[in-house]
């Protein structure tokens, strides 16, 4: 299954929860409240997540005399993806690492830590610079944007099902079955948020596929992207990055901070199964 079919079934999935959520509250006002909060939290955070997360890192811009090499690739690269090519920064940071932000491609910027750029022979860095102006092209952020509203949307309005199960739970029904509409509807309020989140991270490490897909055939070293996320993923053990948090941990090539929960709970893939991938495409 191709990465951009599983992240619109996962996008539908995590609708069909929200709207399961809505119906267990026997109303339209609370699902609509909660919406609405979502929508100008995750809008405010798409629209101005690059100035948000530059400030974050301390990111400071490069201008084409600063990093010459550098501007250079991204140009050709934007080019080749048919992109307006993005602002680039610097991370001061000695963790070898680099993402994309940006609303859409014409408001977009890839930044790289110091740690990067000593790190990856010219060949790798192009490779970790075409994975990122394939998130810009392909779009993600907008893409984890949408999934951000509806995955807040759950979880507020698993919170307000939580005090209605246990305030209106003790009122019967029809059947007099109110023990087990409290019980349900208690079960539905504590698992929803878990399944949304697991949806998310999902939809996160789906892109993180792609992204590698798109990047190495946008580079034409499948090896080179390959062999960066080796070497990242090696030293980011040692050196995990200095500033952030988890919350934007999601948006890095490879998590910046060591030790990051796994499996399903991860925002991104194995990077043996993703070193795996791009080998195949040799």
């Amino acid at each position: 299954m191709s990465s951009q079919i599983k992240t619109f079934m996962l996008l539908a999935l995590l609708s069909g929860l929200m709207l399961l959520i809505g119906k267990a509250m026997g109303g339209s006002t609370g699902l609509a409240i909660a919406l609405v909060i979502a929508l100008v939290m995750n809008v405010g955070s798409y629209w101005f997540s690059d100035k948000i997360v530059l400030a974050t890192y301390k990111a400071k811009e490069l201008s084409p005399a600063d990093a010459p090499m550098l501007h250079r690739m991204v140009e050709d690269l934007s080019h080749k993806a048919g992109i307006p090519m993005p602002r680039l920064y610097m991370v001061p940071d000695s963790s070898p690492n680099a993402f994309a932000t940006g609303r859409n491609p014409e408001h977009a910027a890839v930044a790289v830590t110091e740690g990067l750029m000593r790190l990856l022979n010219p060949d790798e860095l192009r490779g970790v610079l075409a994975h990122e102006i394939a998130h810009i092209a392909n779009r993600d952020i907008l893409v984890q944007s949408v999934a951000g509203v509806l995955a807040t949307v759950v979880m507020y309005a698993a919170n307000m099902l939580q005090w209605s199960a246990i305030f209106g739970g003790g009122r019967s029904n029809e059947e007099g079955n109110s023990g087990g509409g409290l019980v349900g509807g208690l079960l539905l309020a504590f698992l929803a948020p878990v399944a949304a989140s697991l949806i998310q991270f999902a939809i996160s490490r789906s892109r993180e596929y792609m992204a590698d897909a798109t990047g190495a055939s946008l580079s034409g070293t499948p090896e080179a992207l390959a062999s960066a996320l080796a070497k990242l993923s090696n030293r980011v053990e040692q050196d995990p990055i200095h500033e952030g948090g988890q919350a934007t941990a999601h948006m890095f090539i490879v998590n910046p901070f060591a030790g990051g929960l796994g499996g399903l709970f991860s925002t991104h893939p194995p990077v043996e199964e993703r070193i795996r991938r791009l080998r195949e495409m040799r």
